[in-house]
Formats: structure tokens, sequence, C-alpha cells
């Protein structure tokens, strides 16, 4: 289903759903320091089988990841070249589940040890010794000495308006809500059978192994429905608690919103791994470095992220994005207004978090 105006289709909206939540991440603000990692865990994932896992999580790039590696897992849709359609994709593609090992296991530390027993030994993980976690790879990233780099990358759950992890369920458990598009697993009807699992490309449905169930990022839906002091409505803890607040909160198809502009007017908010054809409603502003330098301190004109990298992760259209981000910077350095800029560097929190326009 999409949204029409006197030009035509403009946002592709699932069948059945009314309108889609979205969000938009600048990664040219995160600074890696996991404070919305850490609201997510503590909101949503303590404990009951949920210890290693990581609704939000903010890895580096280049990196393996979490779980390690899911980038090569499979998963999502074949495209629709592959499959010789004119639809936006193909069959589904069954992926691999994630190993234990993939995950890295739960690390068990000397708390009781050290706070309670007065040893002066210092905190840290006991017994086999860890191979891999949540940022095991951080600030690694790539390249060479003058011109090594990095960025910083959280993910979410895409919600996306094609969810293979949905499309993967035989009993039907994972499903786009109708009101808002985000993607819920319900737990009655959920078996654990984990093809779900198989089927994210971004993997990021878990499985719980005490309860038998899959898992996943809700959005934060009771924060967005006012279920909480005051009745007030707040975007997902993620959003609110970040230091330099690089995330944007509304609905894709509200067309008087910043999201709306970020990725259909502008088109400088991308998809991460567009090619998966799960088409994510979480959006990402490609980061932008200082220029390489040479070992005498001397600025070149060469890009210090190679644009292949960055067009393995967000597609071709990457491109055309850091140009017109580019563009719009020089306009502001010459003096002149920018809606685009202003838009990314906002700090109105009204026009951060747009959840209430559809109300």
């Amino acid at each position: 289903m999409s949204t029409q105006d006197d030009d035509g289709p403009t946002v592709e909206l699932a069948d059945g759903v009314e309108h889609q939540v979205a969000m938009v991440m600048d990664l040219n603000k995160c600074i890696g320091c996991q404070s919305c990692t850490v609201a997510c865990k503590t909101l949503w994932t303590e404990g009951g089988g949920r210890e290693y896992m990581y609704w939000n999580n903010v890895e580096t790039k280049p990196g393996k990841g979490y779980p390690r590696n899911w980038e090569e897992k499979g998963g999502g849709f074949e495209s629709a070249e592959q499959a010789d359609k004119e639809d936006t994709h193909g069959e589904r593609q069954v992926g691999e589940l994630p190993s234990q090992e993939d995950w890295g296991r739960p690390w068990e530390f000397n708390h009781e040890e050290i706070f309670y027993d007065g040893s002066d030994e210092s905190l840290k993980p006991q017994g086999r010794s860890p191979e891999w976690g949540p940022n095991w790879d951080e600030d690694q990233g790539a390249g060479e000495y003058p011109n090594s780099y990095y960025f910083y990358l959280p993910r979410i759950c895409n919600h996306c308006t094609h969810p293979s992890c949905a499309e993967a369920c035989p009993r039907k458990a994972l499903y786009k809500r109708e009101e808002d598009g985000i993607v819920l697993v319900d737990q009655e009807r959920c078996r654990g059978y984990r093809y779900c699992v198989e089927g994210c490309p971004y993997n990021k449905v878990h499985f719980n192994v005490m309860k038998k169930k899959s898992e996943k990022c809700i959005f934060c839906y009771p924060r967005k429905e006012g279920e909480g002091p005051d009745d007030e409505v707040r975007p997902p803890a993620c959003a609110s608690e970040c230091p330099p607040q690089l995330r944007l909160v509304g609905f894709l198809d509200d067309e008087d919103g910043p999201i709306y502009k970020l990725v259909e007017e502008y088109e400088v908010a991308l998809r991460l791994h567009p090619e998966f054809h799960t088409e994510p409603n979480v959006y990402y502003i490609p980061p932008f470095a200082p220029p390489q330098h040479t070992e005498n301190g001397e600025t070149v004109d060469v890009e210090r992220i190679p644009r292949p990298y960055l067009e393995e992760l967000f597609g071709e259209q990457v491109h055309d994005a850091l140009d017109t981000i580019e563009r719009h910077r020089d306009r502001v350095r010459r003096g002149q207004d920018s809606e685009l800029m202003e838009l990314l560097t906002t700090k109105d929190m009204a026009k951060q978090y747009r959840l209430e326009v559809f109300e």
C-alpha cells in the first residue's frame, strides 16, 4: 500500500498498515557511549533468559558486529531480478542460526568477592576466557596509520515493511501492528521454532531459552502510547537517553515531519543493507570523516572512509546522499540557509519526536 499525492505514490506502507513508525539515526553524532544500549537493557531485557540479548546495540564499523558476522548469515528475500519479477523482492531466503559462540556467553563477574569479601582483585570475568561478545571489536576499525578509520553503528529491529521474520513464522506469531507498523511477537502463539531468527537478516530476533519463545525490540510501544508518568507520550528509551540526540522518531508517512523530508525529499537517510529486500524503517545518515593526510600531517584530497565500504552498507544511493549533504554544508559555510542542515542539527524535541501527529 502506498500513500498518494498529486504526483502519485510517495511512501510504500505494508498492506493493512495505516501508518508506519520510523527512526532516523545520524551516524555523524554517535560517540559510542552505549547509553542507548544500557537504557534498553535495563528497561526490557534484564535476566530471565535475556542475559545475552541486546535489542539495541552499538557496534564499531568496519567490524564483525553482534552477533559475530551477522551480515553473512543470510535471511531476507531474494531480489526481484533474481526472481524475474517486477515486484520489490522474490522468495524468502533461509538464513543461518547464530551459535551461542557468535553471541558470546554471558559473563560471570567476581562481584561477590570484591564488593562483599574485601578482595583487592580487579573486576573481571570468571571461568572460561570469553571469546566474543557485544562490542567485542570496539574501535578496531580498518585502514593503516595515519589514515585508519571507524565509526559507530547503533542497531535496533528495523520494523521492516516486508518483515521476513514474520513471513517465516508458520504460526503467524510475528505481526505488524495495524496502527503503526511495529513488528511484535505474540507470546501466546509463539512455539519457539526459531524460523523467525533464521529469517531476519539483521539478526534482531532473539530466542529466550528459558521461556522457549522469540523476543525482540518492541519500539518501546508502551512509552509511545503514553503508559508512563502523567500519561505522557515518550520516544523510545534508546532515543531519549542518547546524549548527542542522534535519533529522530516519527512516522514515515508524516509528510510534514523531518523523517519524511530526510528519506523521501532529500534522500539522505538510507536503509542498512537494502539488498536484503525487507524494506527497513530505521534509516541512517551516512558518516563523514576528515580527509586523509600524510605522515607529515599534510591533508590530501582523499576521503578517509572509503566510499565502496559505505556502498556495501547502504547501497549505491550513499554517493548521492553524501554529495547532497556536502552541498548543503557548503551552503551554510557561505552563510546561506539550508532546511536540510536545520533538520540534521535541530534540538527542538517537538521536531525530533513526532509521535502524536496521527492521533
